[in-house]
């Protein structure tokens, strides 16, 4: 049973990692983005909460996120392990998922996080941006996100890494690169037979 944490800024290709983990460990890949479009896809009662937040302009708030994580955790499916990706963001919601998972005698085992340079992540985004036709997504509006993910997610790492559960993973590289080191870690965290 394997239940870990995918993290990296923007750019440091951690969806497209947490797939791969998540194929390789045989659990669901839970991602808080692919969730809120997917409640808001089927109309459910989150969903419109959710619709109603983003329709409004605004981001979806703590407690709105911990509820659809919490439901997407208790489905079947995630009942052997999960890979989180997008959640927790902040120390809310690492308390909120802390007081989650110990209320089911669970706990994250692994947090993989990917090390990209700043100047990586802008190239990487900057790229992708113009390859998906997407005029929003600005140098200056990139460089705003990164801010944020260095002000308030980069905190809770400090936190995994008391508990001794972070791996540094250098996230530069091909796909297959950045994988076969992430792979490793896994190996050596006895998550992955060798």
């Amino acid at each position: 049973m394997s239940r870990l944490l995918i993290v990296g800024p923007q750019g440091s290709g951690k969806g497209t990692q947490g797939v791969e983990i998540a194929g390789l460990l045989n659990i669901p890949a839970i991602s808080t983005g692919d969730m809120f479009r997917a409640n808001i896809g089927g109309e459910t009662e989150l969903g419109l909460k959710i619709k109603a937040v983003i329709e409004a302009g605004n981001l979806v708030d703590d407690a709105l996120t911990g509820e659809v994580v919490r439901d997407r955790l208790s489905q079947e499916d995630a009942a052997a392990g999960f890979l989180l990706d997008g959640y927790p963001r902040n120390l809310v919601q690492v308390a909120d998922l802390d007081e989650f998972l110990t209320a089911r005698g669970e706990a994250l085992d692994l947090v993989v996080e990917l090390v990209v340079p700043r100047e990586e992540s802008i190239t990487r985004l900057v790229a992708r941006a113009a390859e998906q036709g997407r005029s929003d997504d600005t140098e200056e509006v990139i460089s705003n996100r990164l801010k944020i993910y260095e002000e308030q997610t980069t905190p809770i790492l400090d936190v995994y890494r008391e508990r001794g559960i972070v791996a540094e993973v250098d996230g530069v590289g091909s796909i297959a690169d950045v994988l076969a080191r992430i792979t490793e870690v896994l190996r050596e965290r006895d998550l992955l037979a060798a």
